[in-house]
């Protein structure tokens, strides 16, 4: 078995390396105010939008795992788009009306994990929690009782709410029996939690790397005492227990994109484990980097703080490590009373 990326899918990381490196300089993330529009469309243009869609939908037509390692590099570069989003939306949405636009670029998706109340007339009432690019989104794809729901936001006011993460825009939408087209069931819902748990994940592996790389680089070469801070055992330690905490991201997140992808019996199982560790983990390792950089990184002009404060907000997006803690556990409890085993 090989769980190693494919040279195709190594291509592809390094091609949106190389992308981002150049356009999501730390200047330009914070100047961007939340919405990179060129970035956007330099994305669609090179089909990200589509990785994941079949061919026959307009997409690229390859799968979650390459989703993942996209995100893996916006999350890295802290890209102000809305790129998770848009992935999660459209493994819903490619086969609606709202597939050519959102496969463009022209329309833009928001996700949310809070269940609505779905009304008999079809309409749809509630407030899901902060939604990410909300404020810009034209359509909602969010749970409603048992349905998966797209809500076309034309007309609902949602301005944009202020935010610590400075690198995304952020918004309430109060939903006051807004008409809903049904685009799934029960299934469908499951899945749309699975993916928005993994790809956010996904995003929080890139960018605790890229943070603990900034640390490991300032260790070596910030002195105290005529020798780099990086040579203290303390230092160290910490800078050791940040690898540890990525790589175990990265084992995660890679076997959750694949297990989804495959439709795999354990993908549940895989998406939940994913979040939970990477939900702790990618807090934990921009807190450790804050310490490392010392005062400066307490410092609003630090960049550590557009990791930390992505981070904290994509630990919570779609359920925090305590929620799927519970679902994980209830999932393999009733493995367990029907004879089964916690191992599959």
């Amino acid at each position: 078995m090989d769980f190693d990326l494919s040279a195709d899918q190594v291509a592809l990381r390094d091609a949106a390396r190389d992308l981002l490196t150049d356009r999501c300089a730390p200047d330009r993330v914070r100047a961007a105010g939340g919405f990179d529009a060129e970035l956007w469309s330099a994305m669609v243009e090179q089909g990200w939008t589509g990785i994941a869609v079949a061919e026959s939908a307009g997409g690229v037509g390859l799968g979650t795992v390459e989703a993942a390692v996209l995100l893996e590099q916006a999350g890295a570069h802290v890209a102000p788009v809305p790129l998770a989003q848009q992935l999660v939306a459209l493994a819903s949405l490619a086969d609606t009306e709202w597939g050519p636009t959102l496969l463009s670029g022209e329309s833009i998706a928001a996700v949310a994990r809070s269940a609505l109340t779905h009304h008999d007339d079809g309409t749809v009432s509630g407030r899901p929690e902060p939604v990410i690019y909300g404020a810009r989104a034209d359509v909602l794809v969010v749970p409603a009782g048992h349905d998966l729901v797209a809500v076309d936001l034309a007309g609902i006011e949602r301005p944009a709410e202020p935010a610590m993460d400075l690198t995304r825009e952020l918004a309430w939408i109060d939903l006051d029996r807004a008409p809903a087209t049904v685009i799934g069931g029960a299934d469908e819902v499951a899945a749309h939690l699975d993916r928005g748990a993994v790809f956010h994940s996904a995003e929080m592996l890139g960018g605790a790397e890229q943070v603990m790389r900034m640390a490991v680089d300032y260790a070596k070469e910030r002195e105290q005492f005529g020798r780099p801070i990086g040579s203290f055992q303390a230092v160290k330690h910490r800078c050791a227990d940040m690898l540890v905490d990525v790589e175990g991201m990265r084992s995660a997140v890679y076997h959750a994109a694949w297990a989804l992808g495959a439709d795999d019996p354990d993908a549940r199982v895989a998406a939940a484990t994913a979040k939970v560790w990477c939900s702790d983990a990618a807090v934990r390792v921009a807190e450790s980097a804050l310490q490392v950089h010392g005062g400066i990184g307490f410092t609003w002009e630090s960049d550590v703080h557009l990791h930390l404060k992505r981070a904290q907000l994509d630990s919570v997006a779609f359920g925090d490590a305590r929620h799927h803690r519970a679902r994980l556990g209830a999932m393999l409890a009733a493995r367990l009373e029907s004879g089964g085993s916690v191992l599959g």
